[in-house]
């Protein structure tokens, strides 16, 4: 499929030759599918093994319960069934997505009272599950050491590629006080949302929003599959020792369309699994309020396409 597996340790320690055929991949695969596989991050198993035992506890609450903390696309809390459907995003009619969410988002104010009160409000935190708050805490920090990380190694791939004009730091100079996004998703079987429609899935084709996406997921028949021109869809590589990373289309759009924001999707509960129950943990990653990228302003585009995706 071309999603390569890139090791982060490899390519800080790597010499300069290995260092450029590291950029020189990284740049061929985000030609194409727009995703790469990305290991040597230092992220403990355990601490998302942690995350999902308490997700798992707070999704199979009652639903009234949960409804206490039942939000939109775009705020922080619980996303109900029905609440989304990505496929709007791409134009597309689809019945909403098989899932559930709970929300997370960046909360350290910037100081401008306007921006923050949109986009660095609290986040709000389920009573019934105390342990979730300091393991998502924790999750959340290093995911956004991680981000920059892989952005600078995007930075120096797209330098390497057009010769001049980029570098380690061509992206994160705009990242000194991003905006970030973490759902933890959950996928239940068919004995709670019954059998799909047609042109249903746990998450409809789409592409993400922002600069990059790190996705910890689990396998199984009703999961990932990404899209190439090439291929059509196929199902997502997966390495229990990688994260998935792919672009969204403000990395796409700052690249002027040499890179391919990765469209993709996640199937429906398969029939021959209809217990199967996934939980995903996605981590969305921006960059600063105001950004101005190739002549959008990055947030009125995020907002716009988080609102697209809301059903009504």
């Amino acid at each position: 499929m071309g999603i390569p597996t890139i090791d982060l340790e490899g390519w800080r320690s790597g010499d300069e030759a290995v260092r450029r055929d590291i950029a020189e991949t990284v740049d061929a695969a985000l030609r194409t599918a727009g995703f790469l596989l990305v290991t040597g991050h230092n992220v403990d198993p355990a601490e998302r093994a942690r995350i999902r035992q308490g997700a798992r506890r707070f999704f199979h609450l009652p639903e009234d319960v949960k409804r206490q903390y039942a939000v939109k696309v775009g705020q922080r809390g619980w996303l109900a069934p029905g609440a989304e459907a990505n496929a709007y995003a791409e134009g597309a009619e689809s019945p909403p997505d098989l899932k559930e969410s709970f929300s997370f988002a960046s909360d350290e104010p910037t100081g401008d009272a306007m921006i923050d009160a949109e986009w660095f409000l609290p986040n709000t935190w389920p009573t019934e599950v105390p342990e979730l708050r300091p393991e998502v805490e924790s999750y959340v920090g290093r995911m956004r050491e991680l981000s920059n990380r892989i952005l600078e190694l995007l930075g120096t791939a797209l330098g390497t590629a057009l010769g001049a004009g980029a570098g380690p730091d061509f992206f994160t100079a705009h990242t000194r006080h991003p905006t970030w996004g973490f759902n933890i998703n959950w996928y239940p079987g068919v004995e709670r949302v019954g059998p799909a429609a047609p042109g249903q899935f746990r998450i409809g084709p789409h592409t993400d929003f922002g600069t990059v996406t790190l996705l910890d997921r689990e396998p199984g028949s009703g999961g990932l599959q990404v899209f190439t021109e090439e291929r059509g869809w196929e199902d997502a590589p997966y390495d229990p020792a990688a994260f998935t990373v792919n672009i969204g289309d403000l990395m796409a759009r700052w690249t002027d369309g040499r890179w391919s924001s990765g469209r993709h999707r996640v199937l429906p509960p398969p029939e021959h699994a209809p217990d199967e129950e996934l939980v995903s943990l996605v981590y969305f990653y921006d960059c600063d309020p105001g950004t101005d990228v190739r002549g959008i302003d990055s947030h009125t585009y995020l907002r716009g396409q988080l609102d697209a995706i809301t059903v009504d």
